[in-house]
């Protein structure tokens, strides 16, 4: 009897090794245009209780970065480089110099390529916008399964508006976004969702471990999502930004997110304060806002869709899942945004919500979109792996080593047990400039400190520990911060430490040279 518990005990505790030591799936979910401070875990105020219960079964990192926008965004995630290293330092213009090509060049390959090589299967649903080519796409680039827009901006199949002739590919074939193979009607957030998930069931019925980008078109403009969602939260902005940006940052400050000691970003003179306005105006600009919480919680709606499924196919305990956003709120629009259409949040509506709800969204930071402070590129990142990554729920317990998108593909390579090239398909490979997050998901192994960099339309910056060199536009004055006292950027001291600025500014340069940021060619118009 005892030999018989014994070895009863040998064969789980054999089994436990065997599930412990198997190749990971991994989900990399990514929402477009969204805040730091946008969701329940970040300090918001709209319910996301998909994404809390995420949180608070894996790890929160509190200083993870983006590139500040869309396109060098997705080409820094897909290829583990800099985003003009992959050939995307700006939009999909080629504007002819190296780093600006306006597509994945071929000289670094994706995530799918590289877990494809190691028996992954591999899946993309969503936006793709990193050039569109017969050399440029998901089927060519290492997807086995796609289903995915050329740029974003569509959320409904039946969309009107500048959006309408924005095209659709299912496997590398262009189709109609009504085409009854996608069942339509549809919102886009369902849609990616649930088609992803006939795309994990196809990986099972393979017997292969799967990797799923998930990129979200929500919540970028024009802002819409379905009716009955947006009138649960008409009303509940008519406190205002003023007062919800202060409740924001008390809440990030009581979950340990940020310090108490960093000063909330005053609002900016452009941006009038609530109570100046008129009643008209404040129901317009709450409708705005209920649009967009609306569409944070079609996409959280998902992320329980996604977990549901993944626990009925017994799959999740076994899979990284990580959630971020592509850049920082979005102040496009001005400070009046964009409320056009018969009924706004409809599918033929063109809504921004504009500068003072993006000023909202990135509580409690500097800028928007497009710029390198820490408004436009700090981005949530929620890692969960219920086989691999303990819980860390504690005040104390976000992680906060700095982090970036760069990252990624090295995790995926470590985890997925890959090669990543040093040619393919005949071609030099520039090497991966990220690290695997493993030591700070696991806890295994160590994560060396490294400077991290940022370049988009001249707006540049360089962190080096918690120092920061930044520069608003390419005749702007660099600025030094010190982030581990002061990361909302409110307390200059370049004047004070002019050697550090240059040494720091020439460590920029150097990168800048190396990775194709220079030279920097005339810009064009954007595509």
């Amino acid at each position: 009897m005892n030999f018989a518990r014994l070895l009863m005990a040998s064969l789980l505790l054999c089994l436990g090794v065997c599930s412990a030591a198997e190749r990971p799936n991994i989900i990399i979910i990514m929402v477009d245009d969204m805040g730091f401070a946008d969701i329940g875990p970040y300090g918001s105020e709209i319910p996301t209780p998909n994404l809390d219960a995420l949180a608070a079964g894996g790890v929160r990192f509190s200083q993870f970065y983006n590139t500040g926008r869309c396109c060098p965004t997705r080409a820094a995630l897909l290829t583990g480089l800099y985003s003009h290293q992959a050939g995307v330092g700006w939009m999909t213009t080629d504007q002819e110099e190296p780093g600006y090509r306006g597509q994945l060049n071929d000289e670094c390959v994706t995530i799918g390529q590289v877990l494809s090589s190691a028996g992954y299967f591999t899946a993309m649903t969503g936006k793709w916008h990193v050039g569109y080519s017969d050399t440029v796409n998901p089927t060519v680039r290492g997807f086995d399964r796609s289903l995915n827009l050329e740029l974003g901006g569509v959320h409904f199949s039946n969309q009107g508006g500048g959006m309408k002739n924005r095209k659709m590919h299912l496997n590398g074939e262009e189709i109609a976004k009504d085409d009854p193979r996608l069942s339509p009607p549809w919102y886009a957030s369902d849609l990616w969702t649930e088609q992803g998930i006939k795309f994990v069931d196809e990986a099972l019925a393979a017997d292969k471990p799967f990797f799923w980008y998930l990129a979200h078109v929500a919540p970028h403009f024009p802002c819409m999502a379905p009716e009955e969602t947006i009138a649960k939260y008409r009303g509940k902005y008519m406190a205002g930004w003023d007062k919800l940006r202060e409740e924001r940052y008390a809440r990030q400050i009581e979950m340990g997110l940020i310090d108490s000691s960093w000063q909330l970003e005053p609002r900016p003179d452009a941006i009038p304060a609530w109570d100046s306005l008129s009643d008209e105006e404040k129901v317009r600009y709450d409708d705005m806002m209920a649009i967009y919480a609306a569409m944070i919680e079609e996409v959280d709606k998902n992320i329980g869709k996604l977990v549901a499924a993944l626990k009925e196919r017994n799959q999740l305990d076994n899979t990284l899942i990580l959630f971020l956003s592509d850049n920082g709120g979005n102040a496009e629009g001005g400070t009046d945004g964009k409320y056009e259409g018969e009924h706004p949040g409809n599918p033929d509506s063109n809504v921004f919500i504009g500068q003072c709800w993006a000023h909202l969204n990135n509580t409690p930071f500097r800028k928007y979109k497009h710029y390198n402070h820490e408004g436009g590129i700090a981005t949530p990142l929620i890692a969960h792996w219920p086989a691999a990554v303990k819980p860390r729920t504690g005040n104390d317990d976000w992680i906060t080593t700095p982090t970036h998108l760069i990252d990624l593909m090295a995790t995926c390579v470590d985890l997925g047990e890959a090669t990543y090239p040093t040619e393919f398909n005949g071609k030099a490979i520039v090497p991966m400039q990220g690290q695997s997050l493993r030591p700070l998901l696991a806890g295994q192994g160590e994560f060396a400190k490294r400077p991290l960099y940022w370049e988009h339309e001249g707006n540049a910056a360089i962190r080096v520990g918690d120092r920061k060199l930044v520069r608003q536009g390419l005749g702007g004055d660099w600025e030094l911060f010190d982030l581990s006292v002061d990361r909302t950027e409110q307390h200059n001291l370049a004047a004070d430490h002019p050697d550090e600025v240059e040494a720091l500014r020439k460590q920029w340069r150097q990168w800048a040279f190396e990775a194709h940021v220079l030279p920097k060619p005339e810009k064009k118009k954007k595509k």
